[in-house]
């Protein structure tokens, strides 16, 4: 009796079991909720990156063109460096093309990219032997500014690249 007793107590349990096992996991799948919110959690994740890819692109940006500007101010001293104490003197000669306020267009696409100003000046620091030069870079927003209030206040106007350096002879 006894065993017969214990299979039904079996049999029971595992009735017992699947009824509770069949509450809890409903066949019905997600619930209309459920999936609203899982669709607001996922919605999130994807803005959330793809401002992060945006502002991803932009730092690139900048960052290439901050390169840029400072190529072209250190290229620009490099120049400078190769004329003799009477051609800085003389800074810019236009019969040679130099010009202390240049319009560049570096990938030759007929857009302008940079403006690049130029300053020459005997060095109070180095009497008789140096010159104070200071090479501005400007972005092509500001090549319609006077030439005077760039210098005046460059971070006004979103200066790229500002060297400021001694050339002696």
């Amino acid at each position: 009796m006894k065993a017969c007793s214990s299979i039904k107590e079996i049999e029971e349990n595992r009735l017992k079991v699947r009824v509770l096992l069949e509450r809890n996991n409903p066949k019905d799948g997600f619930t209309f909720i459920e999936v609203l919110v899982s669709l607001a959690l996922v919605t999130v994740v994807f803005v959330a990156l793809a401002q992060l890819f945006a502002l991803s692109i932009m730092q690139n940006l900048r960052s290439h063109e901050m390169s840029n500007a400072i190529f072209l101010a250190q290229q620009q001293i490099d120049y400078l460096r190769t004329l003799t104490s009477d051609e800085l003197i003389t800074f810019p000669n236009t019969q040679i093309g130099e010009s202390n306020d240049e319009l560049i267009d570096i990938n030759q696409d007929g857009t302008i990219d940079f403006r690049r100003l130029t300053m020459i000046q005997p060095s109070a620091a180095v009497a008789n032997a140096g010159f104070d030069v200071l090479i501005l870079v400007f972005p092509p927003a500001v090549q319609n500014v006077d030439h005077s209030e760039l210098v005046a206040k460059p971070e006004r106007y979103k200066i790229r690249a500002y060297i400021h350096t001694i050339i002696t002879r």
